[in-house]
């Protein structure tokens, strides 16, 4: 695996290096062992997949409020997505900043999003499918979120959403009440 930091502090971009032979590729989807060396949290408990039928099918920006904030391994077995990560860590110099990247099926690219951080993607293709490992257990009371579409963020999503739940619609703005409650 080679790890990319990101311009926000815990955010990585984690490359796969595959062997390849006559009979394909094998990599390692993620090492405890290298996200901890790197300083990450490498200690997953849960993995999710969310499927998507059509493009332009937006979700997020999730997390989890503390204590129980987690981070993700983020990656697309299927289609593809651009993935977000926004600091919403109260007194880190990059809060309410965002990093975005395109993760596609057989790209060998996944994203490390740290606790403290909300997490959101759009669909680029029909039937996607994203994958992620979390490290805390997903607690229904904690599920928080802000919205995809918050002025103050700015997030560019390369196409208008089509798509999006009435959840991810109703998310406060960030100036509203999401400030510092991500962990």
């Amino acid at each position: 695996m080679k790890l990319e930091t990101t311009a926000i502090s815990g955010v990585v971009v984690v490359e796969l290096e595959p062997r390849v032979d006559e009979r394909g590729s094998f990599a390692r989807l993620w090492c405890r062992r290298e996200l901890e060396t790197a300083g990450l949290n490498g200690e997953f408990v849960q993995t999710n997949v969310a499927t998507n039928p059509r493009r332009r099918t937006l979700r997020g920006l999730h997390f989890q409020s503390a204590p129980y904030a987690e981070a993700k391994l983020v990656w697309c077995p299927r289609g593809a997505l651009f993935d977000v990560a926004v600091d919403l860590r109260s007194g880190s110099p990059t809060y309410g900043e965002w990093f975005g990247i395109e993760l596609a099926a057989g790209a060998g690219r996944q994203l490390y999003v740290p606790d403290g951080c909300a997490h959101g993607y759009l669909t680029l293709a029909d039937d996607t499918e994203l994958a992620y490992a979390t490290t805390r257990f997903y607690e229904p009371d904690a599920a928080a979120g802000v919205r995809y579409d918050d002025p103050v963020l700015g997030i560019q999503w390369p196409h208008p959403p089509k798509i999006v739940g009435e959840r991810d619609r109703s998310w406060p703005l960030l100036r509203a009440g999401a400030e510092g409650t991500a962990g």
